[in-house]
C-alpha cells in the first residue's frame, strides 16, 4: 500500500454521468503489482464538506507508463469534484487497496459480466487474462446504449456482448436474460456492478453448477476496516468488504441462503 500524488493526464467524459481520468505518478516511481479488483482511495481536495477519500475501482493499469485509469461515476460532492478536475492537477491516492479476482490456471469458457459503471474492473481483469493467452466473452449491461462503458477497449481482449434494457444495443433486457448463457456452457463467472444484478448473476451461476466471484460495491469510507461502513455477512460472520473483499467467491456470501 502507498500513498503517492499524480497528475492527471486526461480527464475524458463518457456520457452524462461517467469520467475517465487517466493519471500517472508525479514522480515516475514505478507502480507496484496491482491487480484487477483492487481499489484506490482519492483525496478530495479544497473540499471542507467531503473528509472521507472516494473509493475507485482500478479500471487499467499501463505499467511501462506508470499509468492508472479510473473509470468514475458523478453522484455526490466528492466524485463531483474529483471528474471536473482538468489534465495538468494533481490528485492524491492510496493504493492497491482491496482483495482481487482469482485468475484462471487452466483453459476454459470464461464470462465476465458488468452492470453500468461496475464494469470498470473488468476491463483490467480481461487483459490481464489475455496475457496469460485465455480468451474471455464479456457480457456488459446498461439501461441504454449510453451506459454501455468502454466497450472498443474491452473488444480488444475478448469477445462482447451486451444487453440494454431498452434495446438500444444487444439484446433488450437484463445480462442473465442474454441467449449466450443458454448457447455456451462457462466454468466461471466474475462479476461486478448494482447487487441486485450480482445477486441474479450469482444465483445463476450456482444453479447450473459455475464458479463465480463478485465484486462488492458497498460504502468504503476509509479503506482500511476502520469505519464499518462496508460490512458485509458471509458465512464466517460480517466482515469489512474493503479488507476482506471486495471480492469474494458467491460461496462466501450469504445473498442465497
Amino acid at each position: 500500500m502507498k500513498v503517492r500524488d499524480f497528475k492527471i493526464r486526461s480527464n475524458t467524459k463518457l456520457n452524462d454521468r461517467n469520467h475517465l481520468l487517466k493519471i500517472t505518478s508525479v514522480d515516475n516511481e514505478p507502480l507496484p503489482e496491482m491487480y484487477p479488483g483492487q481499489f484506490v482511495q482519492i483525496l478530495v481536495a479544497n473540499s471542507p464538506q467531503v473528509f472521507l477519500r472516494r473509493p475507485i475501482s482500478i479500471n487499467f493499469v499501463v505499467k511501462e507508463d506508470n499509468e492508472i485509469w479510473l473509470l468514475i461515476q458523478r453522484v455526490g460532492e466528492g466524485s463531483n469534484k474529483i471528474c471536473a478536475l482538468s489534465a495538468g492537477e494533481t490528485v492524491n491516492i492510496i493504493f492497491p487497496l482491496g482483495s482481487s479476482f482469482s485468475l484462471p490456471d487452466e483453459k476454459g469458457n470464461f464470462l465476465l459480466i458488468g452492470g453500468g459503471v461496475g464494469t470498470a474492473p473488468l476491463l483490467f481483469l480481461g487483459k490481464m487474462m489475455r496475457e496469460k493467452e485465455f480468451e474471455p466473452d464479456f457480457l456488459l449491461g446498461g439501461r441504454s446504449e449510453n451506459d454501455i462503458l468502454q466497450r472498443p477497449d474491452f473488444e480488444l481482449f475478448g469477445t462482447v456482448y451486451s444487453t440494454t434494457e431498452d434495446g438500444s444495443l444487444g439484446e433488450k433486457g437484463f445480462v442473465t436474460q442474454h441467449s449466450i448463457l443458454q448457447k455456451k456452457k462457462y466454468d466461471f463467472i466474475y462479476t461486478c456492478g448494482p447487487k441486485p444484478m450480482m445477486v441474479a448473476v450469482a444465483r445463476y451461476a450456482k444453479e447450473n453448477g459455475i464458479t463465480c466471484e463478485v465484486s462488492l460495491e458497498n460504502l468504503m469510507a476509509c479503506g482500511f476496516g476502520a469505519c464499518l461502513c462496508c460490512i458485509e455477512k458471509t458465512v464466517r460472520g460480517n466482515v469489512c468488504a474493503c479488507t476482506e473483499g471486495p471480492v469474494f467467491n458467491i460461496n462466501e456470501l450469504t445473498w442465497l441462503d
